[in-house]
């Protein structure tokens, strides 16, 4: 099928939830308050919610909400304000977010949608509260373990040597030969503004190097955010990747047991450099309520490939019963 974008939908209801911490989280609701709930989650982490993904879901059929991790988007404070306590942002305040939205919406059970670092989060989510969860559709499989943010801003020189040793430039000589990703945070941690502005640009121009190759998705975006969300974005993935998400390593695939009874729909690029396949392929292997879907065109960014996937798996869902029998019903073109 062709890949399908809804009409723009009006912001129905929207507010700053009082997370604690002295944290409030931007959310927002579109679509039909009586339809299929569906949670898209961001990426990053870090990047702010998506202006776009809602018009994947027809606003006739799903209740489509939208939220801002801490720290970043609409939520406040922002993680670009040097004075912004990065110890109240972790994962495990992230999923205790989510499921304070949740119960300040109502919603009883809902759908979940992202990718990239929202696969991890989704995935985090999904392993704790599985009875809230109807399916789940991931973009970009990421499991933030150790071995993955080693490959992102290490291992990949390989590929890229002349782009990462411009990375690698970027802090302190004494730094180059340890950990950059903790090398970078520190950086971001800086009082000095220009110290952190220059550190924010180097790294984007790692991220966007990374992606460069991918002609059919979204090349450059990194570097194409404001100033501010830039020093937001920066400030939270160096936090997070730091200390590999305050995940134990491998505990999402050890964990994905938790999801059996749990539909989902993994759509990963053959092409993408800063995610291998493997992580994908990985966790369909532990998850048999899972299919695996590789986008032989794609990288990271997508191509229109990957958004016919996408669609395909969202029709899938759209095509099932109400939501308490969804669980045990997938269908559409890419089920089982």
């Amino acid at each position: 099928m062709a890949a399908e974008s809804f009409r723009e939908s009006p912001v129905r209801d929207e507010g700053l939830l009082d997370v604690g911490d002295g944290n409030r989280m931007y959310w927002q609701c579109r679509g039909n308050p009586d339809g299929r709930p569906v949670l898209i989650v961001h990426g990053g982490p870090g990047s702010g919610r998506s202006r776009n993904a809602h018009k994947s879901f027809d606003p006739e059929r799903f209740h489509v909400i939208s939220f801002d991790q801490r720290g970043c988007g609409d939520s406040v404070p922002s993680a670009a304000d040097p004075t912004t306590d990065m110890g109240c942002n972790t994962t495990e305040h992230l999923l205790g977010d989510i499921e304070l939205l949740r119960e300040h919406l109502g919603i009883d059970e809902w759908l979940l949608y992202g990718g990239s670092w929202a696969s991890t989060l989704i995935l985090a989510y999904a392993q704790r509260h599985p009875e809230c969860v109807t399916g789940v559709v991931l973009v970009g499989v990421t499991m933030s373990r150790p071995q993955e943010i080693d490959w992102l801003y290490h291992g990949l020189r390989l590929l890229l040597p002349a782009e990462w040793e411009c990375f690698r430039s970027g802090v302190p000589a004494e730094a180059r030969d340890s950990n950059l990703v903790e090398a970078y945070r520190r950086l971001m941690e800086s009082p000095d503004r220009a110290t952190r502005e220059q550190a924010a640009h180097d790294w984007c121009a790692w991220e966007d190097a990374v992606i460069a190759h991918e002609n059919l998705g979204k090349p450059g975006q990194y570097s194409d955010k404001p100033d501010a969300a830039k020093l937001a974005f920066v400030r939270i993935c160096t936090h997070y990747f730091a200390n590999n998400a305050w995940l134990d390593d491998g505990q999402l695939l050890r964990d994905a047991y938790r999801l059996a009874d749990i539909p989902g729909v993994l759509i990963h690029g053959r092409l993408d450099l800063s995610g291998p396949l493997l992580t994908a392929w990985e966790l369909a292997q532990a998850w048999p309520a899972a299919r695996l879907k590789v986008i032989e065109d794609a990288g990271h960014t997508g191509s229109p490939a990957m958004a016919e996937a996408i669609a395909d798996a969202i029709a899938g869902l759209t095509a099932a019963g109400p939501p308490s029998e969804e669980k045990n019903r997938w269908t559409g073109p890419l089920s089982r």
